[in-house]
């Protein structure tokens, strides 16, 4: 992890903190991400996947410079200019995407999305920082993640209205 940290490409992350604290190890996040779901659109090969399969996620930073899935393959693709490629798994098969702002899905074929995890999706926090994190809106939370070259990915800081909360140490 330190050389990821150290020389890894930057994406910027839009998320939230989700259960803030863990009896036995004191504030610790589980985080949820905009890029966990790929819309079905965006794969880059046709087919269902399997849960566990490991998939690679083309990443693009939009115009508020925070990253995008703009793909998701099965091998690593080439990335294009200005796009990182981080490696994680489907979390389950294509599914019904929810309507923004309703509980029902829209099952329409290119409405469907893949669940994909990161190992990013949890992360020790400074002690006592747990509550205030969980509390803060979603648009005011990011995390800056490394990604190496061939598309591991770790947490490299954690930021609340663009300031740093906690930076790991590149070591």
């Amino acid at each position: 992890m330190p050389t990821i940290l150290r020389g890894g490409a930057e994406v910027r992350l839009t998320t939230a903190l989700v259960d803030p604290r863990d009896l036995f190890r004191g504030d610790y996040g589980v985080l949820s991400y905009d890029i966990l779901q790929v819309q079905a659109a965006k794969l880059g090969e046709p087919g269902d996947f399997r849960r566990g399969e490991p998939v690679f996620v083309v990443l693009q930073a939009n115009a508020a410079g925070r990253a995008e899935a703009v793909a998701v393959c099965r091998t690593f693709p080439k990335a294009g200019q200005g796009q990182v490629v981080i490696e994680g798994k489907a979390a389950g098969g294509c599914s019904c995407r929810p309507v923004p702002g309703s509980p029902s899905r829209t099952c329409a074929t290119d409405q469907f999305s893949i669940r994909v995890t990161y190992g990013l999706e949890s992360y020790f926090v400074p002690q006592g920082q747990g509550r205030r994190i969980e509390r803060t809106e979603r648009s005011r939370v990011e995390v800056f993640a490394a990604v190496s070259a061939s598309g591991k990915a770790a947490i490299k800081r954690l930021l609340i209205d663009g300031r740093p909360v906690y930076d790991e140490p590149p070591y």
